[in-house]
């Protein structure tokens, strides 16, 4: 069973979540609470995934992130976000955020993302790509990384160009009909070659670099 905490201000917004996420039988939502009071829970409950809002009025998202993954065994922290959210995006992923979800996203997708994050894997809405991309482009550098995806197999390049899509390794395996741990080791690979440390910074580099545009369709 996947433990799951949801953090955000508004009850209305907590209740939401949790209608959707119990509705899953692998999923066991723990605890919903405010900003104030999530550590506490998180320390009480042990969830796998908390899913935390970024903007609240007592203790903001970043604040509480910095806690939980400063934690022995950290969650998974997915932030909720808005388009209006560029910069905070930015510093979570800093702060080792592995998820940015909008509050908006459909059920079987959110569901989908907590079983991701719970398995260790990254989850980025593809709505909110573009938000999380303006925050980078200005740190771009296109000789270097030219060289990088250059010295990529095409099958990386392929993976990289769905990475710059924003899409999940389960995606990514089903649209090049790969396994899931063929595709983590390509991830793998692409991350080491890009020198980059997580998959939201590679699909920064394959945005800027065109490859999105390119990749494989079903």
């Amino acid at each position: 069973m996947i433990r799951v905490m949801v953090v955000d201000d508004e009850g209305l917004v907590r209740s939401g979540l949790r209608l959707i996420l119990s509705s899953a039988t692998d999923l066991e939502v723990v605890a919903t609470c405010d900003g104030v009071h999530a550590v506490e829970e998180a320390d009480r409950h042990h969830p796998h995934v908390v899913l935390l809002d970024l903007r609240m009025p007592e203790v903001d998202g970043l604040t509480v992130l910095r806690a939980l993954v400063a934690r022995p065994q950290p969650p998974a922290v997915a932030m909720l976000t808005t388009f209006d959210t560029e910069d905070y995006v930015a510093q979570a992923l800093g702060l080792g955020a592995a998820g940015f979800l909008l509050k908006d996203t459909e059920p079987e997708q959110l569901v989908h993302a907590v079983r991701v994050l719970a398995a260790g894997g990254k989850i980025l809405s593809p709505k909110v790509t573009d938000a999380v991309i303006g925050g980078y482009l200005s740190a771009s550098t296109p000789g270097p990384v030219r060289a990088r995806i250059a010295a990529m197999t095409p099958r990386e390049r392929e993976v990289l160009a769905l990475i710059g899509r924003g899409l999940p390794n389960a995606d990514i395996a089903a649209r090049l009909h790969l396994s899931p741990a063929t595709v983590k080791d390509h991830v793998s690979a692409v991350l080491t070659k890009l020198a980059v440390a997580n998959r939201v910074q590679a699909a920064v580099l394959a945005r800027d670099a065109g490859l999105a545009q390119t990749a494989p369709e079903r």
